[in-house]
């Protein structure tokens, strides 16, 4: 009875946008945090799981490079907003509502492989053997597909049944296991390694690696790897590492839209990496640095949605679920209208301080070129490639 009233209370969402809350607290003040506090979607990423059912059928549909998706059909295609990828990643940045845990002893399965304890199964490997032996060889980490599940659990399935899903109590004990979590990292700089990235420093830091060239080549032309990456920022995530995202997915940005190494991971990068960060402030300063370099520009289809663009690209937003409007730096306008007119207004003052060099852009398009700059020099200060 429990557990059908559980689902009783939680509404699956139907739509992309049900999915997506990028855009809903937008304002002035939140992108000033993007290294610092502000409040997550749920909560730090421990509560309930997927269902091993929806996790197996996602992965088999959860396929990056797929034509559908991909920037081939850019030209002749207009894209569209994957529903099952906004659903996956909304499910995960939820902390999987609406999943019981499966009741069976918690036997820390994840937790005593890092400890070195239990070897990954079905290839009876130890961690340790992994993090001495496997570093540089390609080849091993390329074509063996069972080691990334045990290495980057996360509350949901993958395609090696061996490997057990985290749950909650595993969460908290891994967080609090010192030298779990050090094993972990020596991981993830593994297969920074392997994709041609260096962790600069501890606080999730990233740039190029002496590989790069031919790392980048391979991943470009390599696309399910874009699959590990996606496990790979959600199980950072979820083991304390939450703010090693920004840094990670920034840099892959940067390399498939601007520097043109990565120009295949480009959607997977937009579509996938950006959602696993669960702050709303970080998730839209990535984008609107996206949306500057995207080409063709109107393809770029990550931005807020038509009814918000106007008001989300100055100092006012719209209150979720209301028609209110909020203004974070002329006080708070009584109407959408007052909202709109509120916005002309500072267009214009903004026109006169600039001395003509935007003079060439009004309203709202004039306001969104300048929050995309100073979000961009805000941004990059906090990361320092």
């Amino acid at each position: 009875m429990g557990n059908l009233m559980g689902i009783w209370r939680y509404k699956e969402p139907s739509t992309v946008e049900e999915c997506d809350s990028t855009w809903e607290t937008d304002s002035e003040s939140d992108e000033h945090q993007l290294g610092g506090e502000e409040e997550e979607e749920e909560d730090s990423g421990i509560s309930e799981s997927m269902s091993p059912a929806d996790a197996v059928r996602g992965a088999q549909q959860l396929d990056h490079g797929s034509p559908k998706f991909g920037d081939k059909m850019e030209s002749s295609t207009r894209m569209k907003r994957s529903f099952y990828a906004a659903k996956d990643l909304y499910k995960y940045r939820h902390s999987y509502p609406n999943y019981k845990e499966l009741h069976h002893p918690n036997e820390y399965r994840n937790l005593r492989f890092y400890l070195n304890k239990i070897p990954l199964v079905p290839d009876g490997i130890y961690i340790e053997e992994i993090l001495t032996k496997w570093r540089g060889d390609y080849e091993k980490l390329e074509h063996n597909h069972t080691y990334i599940q045990w290495l980057f659990p996360l509350r949901e399935q993958g395609l090696n049944f061996y490997a057990q899903e985290l749950t909650q109590d595993e969460i908290k004990e891994f967080q609090s296991t010192r030298e779990a979590r050090r094993r972990f990292l020596l991981a993830y700089t593994i297969m920074l390694d392997f994709f041609g990235i260096k962790l600069l420093d501890k606080n999730g830091n990233v740039a190029r690696a002496p590989n790069w060239q031919d790392r980048f080549q391979h991943l470009n032309e390599s696309q399910h790897n874009y699959l590990r990456i996606t496990r790979i920022l959600k199980s950072l995530g979820e083991l304390g590492f939450e703010s090693f995202k920004l840094p990670l997915v920034h840099l892959l940005l940067e390399e498939a839209l601007v520097e043109g190494t990565l120009p295949n991971m480009r959607h997977s990068a937009l579509e996938y990496f950006v959602y696993t960060l669960r702050q709303h402030s970080q998730r839209r300063a990535l984008l609107r640095f996206a949306q500057r370099h995207y080409q063709p520009p109107e393809n770029f289809i990550w931005g807020p949605p038509k009814k918000k663009r106007i008001l989300a690209s100055g100092s006012a937003g719209l209150k979720s679920g209301k028609n209110e409007v909020v203004e974070t730096s002329v006080g708070k306008a009584r109407s959408p209208r007052e909202g709109r007119n509120n916005l002309v207004r500072e267009a214009d003052d903004m026109d006169n301080r600039k001395s003509g060099e935007w003079k060439t852009s009004k309203g709202s398009k004039l306001l969104q070129e300048v929050r995309g700059r100073v979000d961009l020099e805000e941004y990059i200060d906090t990361i320092p490639l």
